[in-house]
């Protein structure tokens, strides 16, 4: 890592509050180059306080922006740090319209040339596709990271039709802890107290929402702009992981936005941006990368930005099973348009007699994160336990050359099932000569969703069907001497909520049924075996001084199962580590305790619960103020459908302030 202190640049910042037009302010920061002439501003909008909570991260970027030529800027949303007003859903009309405002209102600023771009990663990177979709004039470029185009089956809500549990439950109880956080009075002023406590009354979990549309209606097309990939006329630099749970957008966006307008990047990595050196690497020169992009939209530079490869993506070479990697072995690969002349289906026909699959319920425990974020247990450990639970098929990879796999597999199968509901889950594994097994990539369905994400169509008792389904993107090379295995399962807790019934399973015949990969060519692997997709180092500006005190505390495993043998109950136990305790430049002292929890009996689906608690205080013994947060959240379900169970209690200098409890039950009718 490059740290950069002196740029071409002078540069500084404000904190500022832009006025939207029903008189609520957003709290802003600019960072700019002292200059007099006007400059492109590049926007970064989402709720995760930009005064403590993403402070480190916004200033490895945004004052390296401003030292290039470009006024940076970071906005709450509404209702979010020292933003004004009270909170919605993500993504929700206001939000898109408060951040049409914003763009509108920096063009408009006497030290900005009017042109406006806007990046983010995650929630930054979604309602930077969802903003320009709405095209607002000025906002001519746009950098997503890490986001989706399909709020429904590419989000932490839904996945293949199912309930994706372990997100599902888990950020909604993250969201209700985030948004319960207080204003902070350094920057919010004498009327924090008041903008708390209005927040907090007006505080609704989003679990509620979200279990309330349980198929791809109305509210997921909101935001979803696979709905119209048209509506967006800004030129989009799209940009994931293979261990990102969003990699597939890139995917999408490469292949329907104008090839004009549009480029694609998938690297090894994490739900990270690519310069921050977080596992799994290589990192690259990201920030360099983004300004080549910015130049060229928003200066107009004749700098090749777009003479790229439509989509450059790292293929990675046969590893291991192991739960993190500092860097994976592979390598660049360039293909001129997507879907790419270089790749081309080949279907493997599965062989053998029908067989009947019944997972235990707690197949999925070697999952690994749903969100990897550069910890040492993000990733997948050996398969071979998983797969002993699953229906398995292989292919041996020939002598001679590797089989290199590039884009979406899929799968055909042809099942049987008694009973109206369950799911079938794919696993593409890589199996080593000495029998390790390592997760390439997955995808589900729900089977009641097999004719559509927009209905729940029950399976007709004792009926064959055949079904169809991808599994998520990925770029591995599988080498001679290994074995390409498919694993199909009927289980895969905590990703995929079960469903009563669903323990019977399914039995599957393999006469009718087929692997399909997307198999990229050994010429085009030779083709850009030249350097052809080379990165600079990465860069950052100065880091922030933010440190991380010492606790005498003993460190929780990050993920720790537990299985009680006389009961069959299976428990997962894991520590996000969003961010611990650390202690701000400015006097912030921000401490941060989660954990999450969820358990299941191995033959019984209705046994499964999900349970999430947060405690957050945020103490500046300069102004003797100490405010504290804890939640606690809770999911289950019966036959009839799903249980929920939230607490808020917040605190100041120990008086209870406010205390909540919700509890709701939302009738099950697909997912």
């Amino acid at each position: 890592m490059i740290i950069r202190t002196e740029f071409p640049h002078e540069t500084m910042h404000d904190d500022v509050r832009i006025p939207m037009r029903d008189g609520t302010e957003l709290y802003a920061r600019i960072w700019r180059p002292v200059t007099a002439e006007p400059v492109p501003a590049l926007l970064e909008y989402l709720p995760y306080r930009l005064t403590d909570w993403t402070a480190p991260r916004d200033w490895q970027r945004h004052p390296w922006y401003a030292g290039h030529g470009y006024a940076s800027v970071r906005v709450d949303v509404r209702g979010h740090g020292n933003s004004d007003g009270r909170p919605g859903d993500e993504y929700d009309a206001q939000e898109l319209a408060d951040g049409v405002a914003v763009v509108e209102w920096l063009a408009a600023q006497p030290w900005c040339t009017g042109s406006v771009g806007m990046f983010g990663i995650s929630w930054g990177g979604f309602n930077s596709l969802q903003i320009a979709a709405l095209a607002p004039e000025p906002l001519k470029a746009v950098v997503t990271v890490c986001s989706t185009d399909d709020r429904y089956d590419n989000d932490v809500h839904y996945m293949g039709g199912s309930v994706l549990a372990v997100d599902m439950h888990a950020w909604a109880a993250t969201m209700l802890a985030f948004t319960a956080r207080p204003p902070d009075p350094l920057y919010a002023g004498e009327g924090w107290r008041e903008q708390w406590l209005s927040r907090l009354e007006s505080m609704e979990p989003l679990i509620h929402t979200w279990l309330s549309h349980q198929t791809r209606d109305d509210y997921w097309k909101h935001g979803s702009v696979c709905e119209d990939y048209g509506a967006i006329q800004a030129a989009v630099l799209a940009v994931g992981g293979w261990h990102d749970p969003y990699r597939d957008t890139v995917l999408r966006l490469a292949e329907h936005l104008p090839a004009d307008r549009v480029r694609g990047l998938i690297g090894p990595w994490s739900h990270q941006y690519p310069d921050r050196g977080l596992p799994p690497g290589p990192a690259i020169g990201f920030l360099q990368e983004t300004l080549r992009w910015w130049d060229h939209w928003l200066k107009g530079a004749d700098n090749g930005v777009m003479d790229e490869p439509l989509l450059r993506s790292w293929i990675s070479d046969s590893h291991p099973p192991r739960t993190v990697y500092q860097e994976l072995p592979g390598h660049w690969a360039a293909d001129p348009a997507w879907p790419s002349p270089n790749v081309t289906p080949t279907a493997y026909a599965l062989q053998g007699e029908p067989v009947q699959v019944r997972s235990p319920q707690h197949t999925g425990a070697d999952a690994g994160r749903f969100f990897p974020f550069g910890n040492d247990a993000d990733l997948p450990p050996d398969q071979r336990e998983e797969d002993a639970k699953s229906a398995c098929f292989e292919f041996p990879v020939p002598d001679g050359s590797a089989v290199e796999v590039l884009g979406r597999p899929s799968v055909t199968v042809r099942l049987r099932m008694d009973v109206p509901y369950g799911q079938v889950i794919a696993r593409l594994c890589d199996v080593a000569p000495d029998g390790s097994s390592t997760l390439v990539t997955r995808g589900a369905l729900n089977l009641s969703a097999r004719t559509g994400r927009d209905r729940a169509v029950p399976w007709p008792a004792g009926a064959w069907e055949e079904v169809s389904f991808e599994l998520n993107g990925i770029g591995h090379s599988f080498p001679p001497g290994h074995r390409i295995r498919l694993a199909l399962s009927s289980a895969y807790w905590p990703w995929i909520w079960p469903r009563a019934g669903s323990e019977a399973g399914w039995t599957v015949d393999p006469a009718g049924s087929t692997l399909t990969l997307p198999v990229r060519s050994p010429s085009a692997e030779a083709a850009t075996a030249d350097g052809s997709v080379a990165f600079e180092a990465p860069e950052q500006s100065e880091p922030l001084g933010v440190s991380f005190p010492v606790t005498l505390d003993e460190p929780r495993p990050e993920r720790l199962v537990v299985r009680d043998v006389a009961r069959g109950m299976w428990r997962l136990e894991v520590d996000p580590r969003y961010g611990g305790t650390r202690v701000y430049p400015d006097g912030l002292e921000f401490g941060e305790d989660a954990s999450e929890v969820y358990e299941i009996q191995e033959s019984d689906p209705l046994s499964a619960r999900a349970r999430s608690e947060w405690r957050i205080r945020l103490h500046r013994p300069e102004l003797g103020w100490d405010a504290r947060v804890e939640t606690r959240s809770e999911t289950w379900c019966d036959e009839g459908g799903f249980l929920t169970s939230n607490e808020v209690v917040c605190r100041e200098g120990g008086e209870v302030v406010f205390h909540r409890t919700w509890e709701r039950r939302l009738p099950r009718a697909a997912g």
